[in-house]
């Protein structure tokens, strides 16, 4: 008798980590670099625990108020603008945390919304009815939207838990702070996490960051939070206005050869010879030598011309005055005659 092959009934199961977690057959396939479109803020409003939001957080409680009021007033925003809840809990439930302001706005409730989205997303001033205070270190928002999707649901978790012990061993418990947050786009990416941490100028960028397993923590705070140095093959691209290299472009599509603009050369090429000397392109010298100006020219020509006209009405009028005096002279001798 032939051996008998036992089938998959007797296979070990397949773990939540294969299936959805950092060895899932899905990781590192896909293209982290320009997944994230042009935006200039972010906005992080705080709601209780990421164990217990639903599917679409905005859907109930002051996440739904908030995200109508947003979403009414969007297109008066001054700068393209991006709104996450982020785990909150306590005391910290209706804070509202805005990047790269480095502000948290304490304490918003579902009556504030409007007020709020006017004053501070839409006129860009203080929360006029509200307590504010300034951000300090560095910000890791991990996603975890379980109940969104399974794989932010198992990578997230492992992550923050990462976080907290590196932090922890390292004594920057005051400095690096670490929260779990919604969707942010793109769960076949997951782990995700957006880095807000100061470069050495000061100044704070959103950087995003895919297929972020717990072994890769340790770079994330030695790397990026300590040196500032972004981890390009896990780099997802950061919070800006406009994508690199835009403003330049379009400058080049409007640049002539002499690097003078479409403007300045239309002025050039209509303005016309002057006799003039000018400074060409790389510090070549365009000068060339004066010539007549027509104008002149023309004027001589004109000169000429009307000199001619004055010599013959001279002649044409000493003709008249002769035929005239012939014609009297001899009207009188008839007159004598007769």
């Amino acid at each position: 008798m032939g051996e008998v092959v036992e089938g998959n009934i007797n296979a070990a199961p397949v773990s939540e980590d294969e299936l959805y977690g950092f060895k899932r057959q899905e990781m590192y396939s896909g293209t982290l670099a320009g997944s994230v479109a042009p935006y200039g803020r972010h906005v992080f409003l705080c709601h209780e625990s990421h164990e217990t939001w639903l599917p679409r957080v905005e859907s109930e409680g002051l996440p739904q108020r908030f995200a109508k009021s947003f979403k009414d007033r969007r297109a008066d925003f001054a700068v393209e603008t991006k709104l996450t809840v982020c785990g909150g809990g306590g005391e910290s439930d209706g804070d509202v945390l805005v990047f790269p302001d480095m502000i948290r706005y304490k304490a918003l409730k579902d009556t504030d919304v409007d007020a709020f989205v006017e004053d501070v997303l839409v006129n860009g001033k203080q929360w006029a009815s509200g307590i504010q205070e300034e951000l300090s270190g560095s910000f890791v928002f991990v996603c975890a939207h379980g109940s969104r999707d399974k794989r932010c649901g198992v990578c997230g978790p492992a992550l923050m838990e990462k976080f907290e012990e590196e932090i922890g061993s390292r004594g920057l418990s005051d400095r690096i702070f670490v929260k779990p947050c919604s969707h942010i786009g793109g769960h076949k990416y997951a782990g995700n996490l957006i880095v807000f941490s100061p470069d050495s100028a000061g100044n704070v960028y959103g950087h995003w960051y895919g297929y972020v397993t717990p072994d890769d923590v340790p770079a994330m705070l030695d790397q990026h939070i300590a040196k500032g140095e972004i981890i390009q093959n896990l780099s997802r691209g950061q919070m800006r206005l406009k994508p690199e290299g835009e403003e330049a472009e379009k400058e080049d599509e409007h640049k002539i050869s002499n690097g003078n603009s479409v403007v300045e050369r239309e002025l050039v090429e209509t303005k016309g010879f002057t006799g003039g000397c000018c400074q060409g392109a790389n510090g070549v010298s365009c000068c060339q030598e004066q010539t007549p100006e027509p104008v002149k020219k023309e004027a001589s020509v004109k000169k000429n011309w009307f000199s001619w006209m004055e010599k013959e009405e001279v002649l044409l009028g000493a003709a008249a005055v002769g035929a005239i005096a012939t014609i009297a002279v001899a009207y009188s001798i008839y007159r004598r005659s007769g």
